[in-house]
């Protein structure tokens, strides 16, 4: 590993090497290319006092499996995009703070002022510049405890992906073993060799747009940055989660369906989130379940693979429909839902991804479930399985974890929390300002939280928040 540091008042800056350049030339995949240039944070807030020099040291091992992270990006002849496995390195800024760890959780998020524990960096200014693809602030705290701030472009990697490499980074530090990653992005293009039929089969959930809609589109992007898109944060409680999944499975019975705990969360969020909608009783009511293809690509796609594998399903019904149907009903139509997810149907998918790219199209294609979030549709990502409160470099694990204010209305992210084996959900969604001010009021907290023993209702957490329009999680599968 090699580090070289810029000194500074108030911080220091490094670019972190794996001291090694292949100089390979990996092509970005379609699913990469779908994402776009956009960064994604993640922050993590640690009791100890974390060691910026070894952490420099473990990070340049780890660079060694994942050289991508330390390259750069390129346009290719043809319009595609490769990165370039150079080595230019990996930003890292060292900061100290003059005030103490405040102490954050459900009730009290780190959303308002994140941006500080972040170095940036632009999304439109990463191809063939000297932009990093990853970057790294680690902020010390008076008192004690740091703060690891951490940005990835979203075209080189997706959620699984980038906690897989946070996993190698933390264990690598600690002197353990991890599982070497696949970065054979030749793996994604396969998968349409036997895709059977039409191409255009595969584009059920995906667009071509005009350029005036994406346009339009962009323009309510940009508002919802500028501050007309608030993140609330509330935590359903296992004993709560228990009482969600008793109610729907008591609603199916003697039909021989089964839901999980995630699908009757889900289902639940989806009836109060229309309700606070309030639309008229014939709209189409959407739900964008986000869902990873390595587990159902029939191992055509390995547990291995780092990139983006992501795609998505969207069940439906009337808003009608969705407040009257009782919560068990819902919850099947959410599991009926994920079960569309098959290796043929993400063959055709492949399959029409590549087509509309050999068409000169593929920079209009885009997914519906995005499309419409302002609209028809509300966005589901769940990470609850994702190990936030397991990355651990030596110091124990963090104590809250946290990432920026959404841009895009009617995104709802689930999270594990960190007692993680407690079973519990902390729920972040993203929703316009006129329906956070209808949230002020108990009834709505009293609709989330319907389930729950009165003396454990988490609050409704809304934070008044500007995210940044360079690092931002949109709507769009992680």
């Amino acid at each position: 590993m090699t580090a070289s540091a810029t000194e500074s008042r108030a911080k220091r800056t490094f670019t972190v090497r794996a001291g090694e350049a292949s100089g390979d030339r990996i092509r970005l995949s379609i699913y990469d290319r779908l994402i776009g240039t956009i960064y994604t944070p993640r922050v993590f807030f640690y009791r100890e006092t974390l060691d910026g020099e070894a952490l420099r040291a473990s990070l340049g091992r780890t660079l060694r499996d994942f050289p991508i992270l330390a390259g750069r990006m390129k346009r290719d002849s043809d319009g595609g995009l490769s990165v370039l496995c150079d080595d230019a390195g990996v930003r890292f800024v060292e900061a100290h703070a003059s005030v103490p760890m405040p102490d954050y959780g459900p009730r009290h998020t780190a959303k308002k002022g994140l941006e500080r524990h972040l170095s940036h960096a632009m999304p439109f200014w990463v191809v063939d510049r000297d932009t990093p693809l990853f970057t790294v602030k680690l902020t010390h705290m008076r008192g004690g405890g740091s703060i690891l701030g951490l940005t990835m472009n979203h075209a080189v990697a997706d959620g699984s992906s980038f906690m897989s490499f946070l996993e190698s980074w933390a264990r690598e530090h600690r002197g353990l073993g991890y599982p070497r990653p696949s970065h054979d992005r030749g793996v994604i293009d396969a998968l349409a060799a036997s895709a059977t039929g039409d191409t255009r089969t595969g584009g059920a959930h995906l667009t071509v747009m005009e350029r005036g809609r994406k346009a339009a589109f962009m323009g309510r992007i940009l508002r919802g940055s500028l501050g007309s898109v608030t993140t609330v944060t509330t935590r359903f409680t296992a004993d709560e989660l228990a009482t969600i999944k008793a109610t729907a499975m008591a609603d199916l019975a003697g039909t021989e369906q089964w839901v999980s705990t995630n699908d009757a969360l889900t289902a639940h969020l989806w009836k109060v989130l229309g309700a606070l909608r309030d639309r008229p009783d014939t709209s189409e009511e959407r739900l964008g379940l986000i869902a990873d293809f390595r587990s159902f690509a029939g191992g055509a796609v390995p547990d291995d693979y780092w990139g983006n594998a992501v795609t998505n399903t969207r069940p439906g019904m009337t808003a009608a429909e969705l407040r009257s149907r009782p919560l068990g009903e819902v919850a099947a139509a959410v599991r009926a839902s994920h079960a569309e997810n098959t290796e043929r149907r993400i063959r055709e998918e492949v399959a029409f991804l590549c087509a509309e790219r050999d068409a000169g199209r593929f920079k209009r294609v885009m997914t519906t479930m995005a499309l419409d979030s302002f609209d028809s549709t509300i966005a589901i990502n769940n990470w609850s399985k994702l190990p936030f409160y397991g990355i651990d470099f030596g110091q124990g694990a963090p104590f809250w974890y946290d990432f920026t204010s959404m841009v895009v209305p009617w995104t709802v992210h689930i999270a594990p929390t960190p007692a993680a084996e407690d079973g519990a959900r902390d729920v972040h969604m993203a929703l316009p300002r006129a329906q956070v001010r209808a949230l002020q009021e108990p009834s709505w907290a009293g609709r989330f939280h319907r389930y729950a023993d009165s003396g454990e209702v988490f609050p409704l957490t809304p934070m008044d928040a500007t995210p940044s329009a360079r690092t931002t999680d949109m709507a769009t599968p992680h």
